[in-house]
């Protein structure tokens, strides 16, 4: 696929406009968001990656806006898995409301940086060596056999800060208290940081580990650097608003971690089909090409991506008002007997 640079250039300053715009006219005055504010921008940012999509259909066929989307879609759901990760942070830290949304969007100005990183880095690897597929789709199992084992979200009930956090708050002068939206202090003629930008860090570092399985995932879609880039970014612009729309549902969504198994487990294995397709290593049939089973089409990794996430979210829902209903029962049958 051939993308013009100018087609780069607009694509890029346009993600740099939206974060701007969303600094100037949300982030810069603290305030706690509304329902109706989040779920506005929310609406907004999902139909600007939907017109993207299409416009791309538009100009590069339906194939290639057919891997947008389901890299999209992917990327999306295990944003809104990482959102578990950035409640307990905000909780950890007792970041105050008003202040959440300057934290999310630097943090996300920062994976969003971080990742273009890493796919440079991952679309490189592709082109030199075929055997990173093998990788790739091994770190997908893997992790996809791990989050079906933790049932889902068992594993993220604590916070626990990584190397870098440790570092940060041993090596660095930090204050107790929150100083406004104020990253740093200057305390007894020496700069400090303040817990607000701890809890930056926090967040940074926690989409690194995010990463390790978000990029092989959308390599496993489509190996264009271009649409692996878009899908990430777009995917990553609404986080802000979707963090504050959904902050109280995200323990509804039960299943959503199996979902997320579900999808990153059929991904690991497509990269390992198309692995094996590929084949340059010596000890594997020669060097030889392996076909085994045929490649897995883009429609049908959008049908399994899109049917995986809303039977999930359905059966999540229903499990919620199935246990409130035997909850108020049991409460009633209670009260009843205590009446007797």
């Amino acid at each position: 696929m051939d993308v013009p640079f100018w087609v780069w250039a607009v694509t890029v300053g346009a993600i740099i406009g939206m974060l701007v715009f969303d600094f100037v006219g949300h982030v810069r005055t603290p305030h706690a968001p509304s329902l109706r504010e989040s779920a506005t921008w929310s609406a907004v940012y999902v139909g600007i990656a939907v017109v993207f999509g299409l416009l791309f259909w538009w100009g590069w066929g339906a194939g290639f806006a057919g891997e947008y989307f389901a890299g999209y879609l992917t990327e999306k759901s295990l944003s809104v898995d990482n959102l578990f990760v950035f409640v307990l942070i905000m909780a950890a830290f007792a970041v105050p409301r008003e202040l959440q949304q300057k934290v999310l969007l630097f943090g996300i100005a920062f994976a969003l940086a971080l990742r273009t990183v890493f796919i440079l880095v991952g679309a490189a690897a592709i082109e030199n060596f075929s055997w990173v597929f093998y990788l790739f789709g091994a770190v997908l199992v893997w992790t996809a056999i791990a989050q079906a084992r933790s049932g889902g979200h068992g594993g993220e009930e604590d916070y626990r800060e990584n190397a870098v956090l440790r570092f940060a708050r041993r090596h660095l002068r930090t204050t107790e208290e929150y100083a406004g939206d104020r990253m740093t202090v200057r305390l007894r003629g020496r700069r400090h940081l303040t817990p607000l930008a701890i809890a930056l860090v926090a967040i940074g570092t926690a989409d690194v580990i995010f990463a390790v399985d978000s990029i092989p995932a959308i390599f496993g879609l489509t190996q264009e650097t271009f649409l692996v880039f878009a899908a990430n970014a777009f995917s990553l612009l609404g986080l802000r608003q979707l963090f504050f729309l959904i902050d109280g549902l995200l323990d509804r969504l039960v299943y959503l971690g199996y979902g997320l198994a579900v999808i990153l487990g059929f991904i690991g294995a497509k990269l390992i089909i198309h692995a094996l397709h590929t084949n340059e290593l010596p000890f594997l049939n020669g060097g030889q090409h392996i076909t085994v089973v045929p490649e897995v089409p883009t429609w049908l990794s959008l049908l399994v991506i899109a049917g995986t996430l809303v039977v999930t979210t359905v059966a999540s829902l229903e499990k919620v008002r199935r246990d409130r209903r035997e909850h108020a029962a049991e409460l009633q049958r209670e009260v009843g007997h205590m009446a007797r």
